[in-house]
């Protein structure tokens, strides 16, 4: 299975086909809305604006696993983030993002890249549907890493 052949479930319900983002780069990002890193919603949504028009899709996965700081239902996650931090960018349902039984989204994404250590690890998808980097929690959405390995991504 690869990026491009997988559907996933929306956080409003609905589902999309990641096939739609064929062409583009996504980045992927584990979250939280009660974590010391949830002030990067802030960064990911900045990022988005940014980028959406040169062909980057950030896609928010909502999880519980480290910490417990995740337990809001979908409703919950969505009000929070639309209403804290403005969040415009796809989120999706809550998902398991490490262990024997992840999603098969993070199956994918952690196949030789290691399973994210804590929420908002982040996992850069190039235009292929390859994995080109994977980015821990500390890793800022504006930060040069981050930022610098998108542009690249953009141009390969």
């Amino acid at each position: 299975m690869d990026f491009f052949s997988q559907k996933v479930k929306l956080l409003d319900g609905g589902t999309q086909d990641l096939a739609a983002y064929k062409g583009k780069v996504v980045l992927v990002v584990n979250t939280a809305s009660e974590c010391g890193y949830t002030p990067q919603y802030a960064g990911l949504q900045k990022l988005h604006e940014t980028y959406a028009s040169k062909g980057v899709v950030v896609l928010g996965v909502p999880s519980n696993e480290f910490g417990a700081q995740e337990p809001g239902n979908a409703e919950t996650i969505q009000g929070f983030c639309t209403k804290r931090f403005g969040v415009t960018f796809p989120l999706l349902e809550k998902q398991k993002v490490k262990g024997a039984d992840k999603s098969p989204l993070y199956q994918f994404l952690t196949k030789g890249h290691g399973e994210p250590q804590w929420n908002f690890h982040k996992f850069l998808v190039g235009k292929d549907g390859q994995v080109k980097g994977a980015f821990k929690s500390g890793v800022t959405p504006e930060g040069k890493e981050l930022t610098q390995a998108i542009e690249t991504a953009l141009q390969g």
